[in-house]
């Protein structure tokens, strides 16, 4: 039997982890297809050039290079996204490994299908790595076709591999990584022939994404070819359908190529599934809208699907089986043997799992503003968990959108929060939450919205979350001198505009985590220390400013005994009055036993079998100890009695 109050928050805990597992965290599945150009300027390779971060490969590799490094990104973020890479142009034809009536007999020259589209596998990101690393069998890659490619003959081969192969997926997009602006400037039948087939593939509900790049001494334009292949949505909005900046081949501004495509390919990933959907939000009586919440900041943590047997000839996947036995008869215990109880007066309550749903039920899901206070009087202390982020939706209440923007403009206008009665879903324990606007924040280089704007749920403590302090003393001031001195310290370790992007950190112990793993399963060999980009660069610091930390240090010592010589009798620290009641007892004066004067290490054999004898080992300290144990060669870690115990067998043996 469980206890009450523990048994209820855990079985609450887990059932809402169930339910999050299966509805929340994971991404709305997505198919990209990846459709690299390999013609004679992609293949080019850059001028020579003396910058460390000049551009290094051509074009095409570059984009090979990105898809690679996506599929291991996308395998650790998104496990259930589909992945593939289509090579056009290319002097090879190629549709599948084995079968290549698979796509209906079709053929369609100077199109290689490099990985077909699929949940990336071992197999596919070792082919990808293969040709990022220019082994020969992928070499015969590179040779682009000697006839003009066909971009209607491209389109129709990519829609027939997205019609197969995922033709259920809520989200498909063809990235198109080119430079070819006008290929078909001479024919307009072929022109013709591939808007047609675009259109197909925008029928299909797959969206194309032009990633352009230029060239030294050509600039892509759009307006000759891909305004009229590329379809936006007029409802999406101006800010969608305005095109993205071209790629320089030849090095962005000290950003590659690779860099470059990169983040912006990660900038167009597939939002997430939200927390919950259509979510009454209760303004006042009789005046509802609906909202969706997302979980926008979620700790990343290593995830694991189950246990791999690594013994045998191949990796297999080990089908792991939970029962209950009983203690007297090691039998096993259904299900519906199971009670639940509560502690009442000394005897146990029992419920039935139908009885505990009752007591759990607190109404229907709702997010029901109570009243509306200043922003000022949310204490910086009262955050106990990660805020959700909500945004209107249309689907229940028509004209949501223009109430929720009303609604965040005035919070936003008068700097007001609302409080409310927030209960997320279905028997979930009701909350009370501030609703907090924000403003939109982009990032300065890229431009990719960091902080949406919209509202925050913001979750409040109750009386019994909060813990009472003790009282408090009274804080040690530095002095002017020593805040003056730290200040030049920080002005030396500024950070560039006084930002810390956090993302440009990862994890040290999570990325060591997936490296493991990608090295079991690529069959490479396992890494020998972790990249670490958290530790801090000691040489810069000493350089910039080594000099004031060492005249920080001074002007503390000299600080340090003036305090001291001002509250104490003297340097040794002798307190001269005693804060304390004079009805109190005096502290009881420790009595320390002394030993002969001698260290260990300078003892005789028949000196220390003496010691050992009258258990004289406990009257020398942790170090002397330490110290005996490090000079004959032994292990010095550990507590005082597991460091005596070594002494003394030591002691005996030899």
């Amino acid at each position: 039997m469980a206890d009450s109050k523990d048994s209820w928050r855990r079985d609450e805990e887990e059932e809402e982890e169930e339910e999050l597992d299966e509805t929340s965290y994971i991404a709305q599945k997505d198919a990209v297809l990846f459709a690299i150009d390999v013609s004679e300027t992609m293949l080019a390779s850059p001028p020579p050039s003396d910058d460390k971060k000049a551009e290094k490969d051509c074009p095409t590799a570059a984009a090979i290079k990105c898809a690679y490094q996506i599929m291991q990104q996308r395998i650790i973020s998104n496990p259930k996204d589909m992945m593939g890479v289509l090579l056009f142009g290319t002097e090879q034809t190629k549709f599948q490994d084995e079968d290549e009536n698979s796509r209906g007999g079709l053929q369609y020259p100077h199109c290689y299908l490099l990985s077909d589209l699929n949940i990336p596998a071992a197999e596919d990101v070792k082919t990808l790595r293969g040709v990022v690393q220019q082994d020969e069998e992928y070499i015969d890659l590179f040779v682009p076709s000697k006839e003009p490619v066909s971009m209607s003959n491209m389109l129709f081969c990519a829609n027939q591999i997205f019609t197969t192969k995922a033709p259920n997926f809520g989200s498909r997009r063809l990235f198109i990584i080119t430079d070819k602006d006008d290929p078909h400037a001479s024919d307009k039948n072929a022109r013709s022939q591939a808007a047609v087939r675009a259109k197909d593939l925008y029928d299909l509900g797959v969206v194309i994404e032009l990633f352009p790049i230029s060239h030294p001494n050509h600039e892509f334009d759009r307006s000759k070819f891909y305004d009229d292949i590329i379809y936006r949505d007029p409802a999406a909005g101006e800010d969608l359908a305005s095109a993205p900046s071209n790629f320089k081949s030849s090095g962005n501004e000290g950003i590659s190529l690779l860099n470059s495509l990169i983040s912006d390919i990660n900038s167009k990933q597939v939002a997430k599934r939200a927390l919950f959907s259509n979510l009454p939000f209760e303004i006042g009586p009789d005046f509802k809208i609906s909202v969706k919440g997302y979980n926008l900041l979620q700790k990343q943590e290593k995830a694991r699907k189950g246990h791999v047997y690594l013994n045998g000839e191949t990796k297999q996947y080990v089908e792991a089986e939970t029962a209950q036995y009983a203690e007297d008869l090691a039998r096993t215990v259904e299900k519906v043997e199971i009670k639940k109880a509560f502690q009442f007066g000394g005897s146990q309550v029992l419920f039935t799992p139908e009885e505990l749903k009752e007591l759990k039920k607190f109404g229907p899901p709702v997010l029901r503003i109570i009243g509306f206070k200043p922003q000022s009087m949310l204490p910086f202390w009262a955050a106990i968990k990660k805020s959700t982020f909500i945004y209107p939706s249309e689907e229940d209440y028509v004209g949501s959108t223009r109430v929720f923007s009303a609604l965040w403009q005035k919070l936003v206008k008068d700097k007001k929060m609302g409080v409310a009665w927030y209960i997320a879903r279905s028997n979930a324990t009701p909350t009370l939450v501030a609703i907090l606007p924000s403003e939109e924040r982009a990032d300065d280089t890229t431009k990719v919205p960091i902080i949406p704007a919209g509202l925050w749920l913001y979750q409040l403590p109750f009386a019994d979350d909060k813990r009472e302090l003790g009282p408090q003393q009274t804080p040690l001031v530095a002095p002017d001198a020593l805040t003056d001195e730290m200040r030049k310290v920080v002005q030396q370790l500024q950070l560039p505009k006084a930002i810390y992007d956090p993302s440009k950190y990862p994890n040290p112990s999570l990325q060591w985590h997936y490296k493991i793993l990608q090295a079991l399963a690529l069959d490479e060999e396992l890494p020998e220390q972790p990249e670490d980009k958290t530790v801090p660069r000691f040489r810069q610091i000493n350089k910039r400013a080594g000099e004031y930390i060492n005249k920080w240090g001074q002007i503390l010592d000299k600080e340090f005994r003036e305090y001291q010589k001002e509250h104490y009798g003297g340097m040794d620290g002798t307190m001269l009055k005693r804060d304390r009641d004079d009805s109190e007892d005096p502290p009881k004066k420790k009595i320390k036993t002394a030993h002969s004067g001698k260290t260990l290490d300078g003892m005789s054999a028949s000196e220390l079998k003496n010691v050992v004898g009258t258990k004289g080992l406990s009257k020398y300290t942790v170090q002397e100890i330490k110290d005996f144990l490090v000079a004959k060669g032994m292990d010095a870690k550990g507590k005082k009695a597991d460091l005596v115990d070594r002494v003394e067998q030591w002691i005996e043996e030899n």
